[in-house]
């Protein structure tokens, strides 16, 4: 009996002292993986910022200034410019191919031409390695002039330097705080977000997850399995900031990329889905992400 009570100790000693290890060991591999991504980083940003340059030159542009590439996802970037112009989906087509082939890891990505005003997506296609999966449509058309901002979206790589500190740091400081927790023996619950009903009241509308719909009116309104998810999110916090690295992270994480469409693409879907109720808006915060605003 005596045997069993001194073992026991030592054991859980031991197991936390292994787990305390990892957790050091990780975060030390984390940090020595950094100088080649970065450099692979800033080369990709470079050549971002030389495909803005073609753009304007194609558009007969030799003046205005390019603004900074932004990075607003951890693989997608937004090149935006000082003044309006028009582009040829064709020329953008090529110009984007011309000079991601020169970047690393890029080989499959998606475009998608944004308005300043308002975010619509008016012109996208996804290039990927293997030309037949290529999307690519309404060339042959000229865009009018207008401030246009392009959104680059790449594959995830093995080039993500930020994942691979959360996932050999991070992981390891969660797997050595779930030991802790679990000898306390406490628990959380984590309350639903949806309500027992399974809808929600959004202005007139009355959203149903559970059957992809909207009800208003006495009309209703079917929803995509993606358009459910993103609504979801929007309404489980609604008149709250939702960044868009979360909406991509909760919808597309899984699926690993997508094709043909896009963030933009379901938010403008959903726009119009809702917009018989003036009272309620899905509003772009820049540089920050979405937020569904409803009134009254």
């Amino acid at each position: 009996m005596h045997v069993t009570r001194n073992r026991l100790p030592i054991r859980q000693k031991l197991r936390g002292g292994w787990l305390l290890l990892l957790f050091i060991a990780g975060i030390c591999v984390a940090f020595s993986m950094t100088s080649k991504n970065e450099f692979d980083f800033a080369r990709r940003e470079v050549l971002l910022r030389r495909i803005g340059h073609e753009i304007l030159l194609q558009s007969g542009d030799s003046t205005s200034r390019l603004l900074p590439v932004n990075k607003i996802a951890e693989n997608e970037y937004q090149i935006s410019f000082e003044q309006a112009f028009t582009f040829k989906p064709e020329s953008l087509v090529q110009i984007t191919r011309q000079w991601l082939a020169k970047a690393p890891y890029a080989g499959d990505y998606i475009v998608n031409v944004l308005t300043c005003d308002n975010a619509t997506v008016t012109y996208g296609y996804a290039i990927s390695n293997d030309k037949k999966d290529d999307i690519i449509a309404c060339t042959g058309r000229v865009q009018p002039k207008a401030c246009y901002k392009i959104n680059i979206q790449f594959r995830p790589t093995g080039i993500n330097t930020t994942r691979n500190r959360y996932i050999l740091g991070g992981l390891s400081l969660l797997a050595f705080a779930g030991f802790i927790f679990l000898r306390i023996g406490k628990s959380q619950k984590v309350p639903p977000e949806v309500q027992p009903s399974g809808t929600f009241k959004l202005g007139a509308v009355l959203f149903d997850p559970a059957h992809r719909k909207l009800v208003m009116d006495g009309k209703t309104i079917d929803l995509t399995v993606t358009e459910t998810r993103v609504l979801l999110i929007f309404a489980s916090a609604p008149n709250e900031i939702i960044e868009r690295s979360r909406l991509q992270k909760e919808i597309w994480e899984d699926a690993g990329v997508i094709v043909g469409r896009s963030l933009d693409m379901f938010i403008s879907k959903l726009r119009k889905k809702l917009e018989s109720d003036p009272d309620i808006k899905i509003v772009v915060v820049r540089g920050k992400g979405y937020k569904l605003e409803l009134n009254g």
